[in-house]
């Protein structure tokens, strides 16, 4: 007979767990068998004592069948079935108009997606502040939209990974949410359940990311890829820039409409335009729907300039309950703040580097983000027309616009931006979008 305590021992012990004794601690998760104490104590001796990768595999596998895992078989799908995960970032907007130009290309995206967490904006969050949008619809009206429309962005439902979310909130009170071994399988958990065949990961780079070095990111993205495949799901992972905010906007309603301008073409930043080209374009060769990148490139193109994408994402919002018109009137529904203006430089140059967690804090302070679980958003706030790295910069042109809702939170924004975003009299090396790729043939 299995018990709770000889598991944690013998991870203490820096021993291998069996599947069998990771398959019964997680079950125990899932049923309250196993107490917080356990399961704290498990937490602490992976976080010590890391896991190898036939533990990771087990482990994210069991929590992964802890709840319901989707199944699209019955739909006769004429795709693949792909998607999409980030590590969470500033500006990052990439879901939102990543998922109607891979459904517009003929894949299926059934993306569930998170919060914001931390500094870090979440996608769900964003689509809130399109109104009448549901972000958690039943099952029955999200496969409809997946089969018919090619993608539904929804937030996890009480039956998918029930283990992760006892075991999540018991990590982030005992201070063991930083293992690679446990953030694997909690990332993992949650995709492998929806039933895929293709996983890409955006594992965040820089000081706005996640993981706090280049290495703990690389670590983690060969991590997830190597579990992911091991779990019968192709997966690549790409480390991107988050040195930066990603597009121009930081908040959630200003995201929304700066991913609309995105796939209409009324303006596509260069940078999020291409860490949203590499990632589409590893999900189409994943998926076999193109054979090499060139196809996957001009299909994408395609599907941008022709409209089709910008359809998807339209059917995608009335379909979930939004406005059936929001791509062509989006500044009408999208809540706007009292204060808009602009923030300027205290000396002209050239941006030279920004501390994009700090940015992020500051969307959260101006109420854009949450302080404790539960918190009600303003989804009106946030930063504007953000500068890159790189650029040019006077006493009068604006580092930023700060959206705010009073006087007082907008010199508190002000504050923050002109001490965070760095400036000097040379032009700065600027980094690449993407880093490196990380594919099976590479773990």
């Amino acid at each position: 007979m299995l018990l709770a305590q000889e598991i944690i021992r013998k991870k203490r012990n820096m021993q291998i767990l069996s599947q069998e004794e990771i398959a019964f601690f997680v079950k125990g998760i899932s049923n309250n068998t196993i107490s917080e104490g356990q399961i704290a104590a498990l937490g602490m001796a992976v976080y010590f004592n890391d896991m190898n990768m036939d533990e990771r595999i087990a482990l994210t596998q069991a929590m992964r069948d802890s709840g319901d895992v989707l199944n699209w078989q019955s739909l006769n799908l004429d795709g693949p079935v792909v998607d999409k995960h980030s590590t969470g970032g500033v500006g990052d907007l990439v879901s939102l108009v990543l998922g109607p130009m891979v459904a517009a290309c003929g894949g299926y995206v059934p993306m569930i997606s998170g919060r914001g967490l931390g500094h870090t904006g979440g996608t769900l969050d964003k689509l809130d502040a399109i109104p009448g949008y549901q972000t958690e619809p039943d099952s029955g009206l999200f496969r409809r939209l997946v089969k018919d429309v090619g993608v539904a962005i929804i937030g996890q439902t009480a039956d998918l990974v029930p283990a992760d979310k006892r075991f999540y909130s018991i990590r982030d009170n005992t201070a063991t949410v930083e293992s690679i071994s446990l953030i694997t399988a909690s990332i993992l958990s949650k995709k492998l359940a929806a039933g895929l065949d293709a996983l890409v990961m955006d594992v965040k780079v820089g000081n706005g990311a996640f993981m706090p070095t280049y290495e703990a990111s690389e670590d983690l993205a060969r991590s997830i890829t190597q579990v992911a495949n091991g779990s019968g799901a192709q997966t690549s992972a790409l480390l991107t820039n988050m040195d930066q905010v990603l597009a121009t906007c930081a908040g959630n309603a200003l995201e929304v409409k700066e991913a609309v301008d995105f796939l209409t073409g009324t303006y596509r930043h260069p940078g999020l335009f291409e860490v949203t080209m590499g990632l589409c374009t590893e999900m189409l060769l994943l998926g076999g729907l193109a054979s090499n990148e060139a196809q996957a490139r001009v299909k994408l193109n395609a599907v941008l300039n022709n409209g089709m994408a910008a359809e998807v994402f339209a059917r995608m919002v009335s379909g979930l309950g939004g406005p059936t018109d929001f791509v062509e009137r989006s500044e009408h529904y999208l809540p706007q703040s009292n204060i808009i203006r602009p923030v300027y430089a205290k000396g002209a140059g050239y941006i030279a580097a920004m501390d994009t967690r700090q940015l992020g804090l500051a969307v959260v302070n101006l109420g854009g983000g949450r302080h404790r679980p539960g918190d009600e958003l303003d989804y009106s706030v946030g930063l504007s027309k953000v500068r890159s790295i790189g650029e040019p910069i006077t006493l009068d042109t604006p580092l930023a616009f700060v959206h705010a809702q009073s006087e007082e939170a907008f010199l508190q924004a002000e504050q923050a931006v002109q001490q965070v975003v760095k400036i000097s009299e040379e032009k700065p090396d600027l980094a690449p979008e993407i880093y490196r790729y990380i594919r099976q043939s590479d773990v």
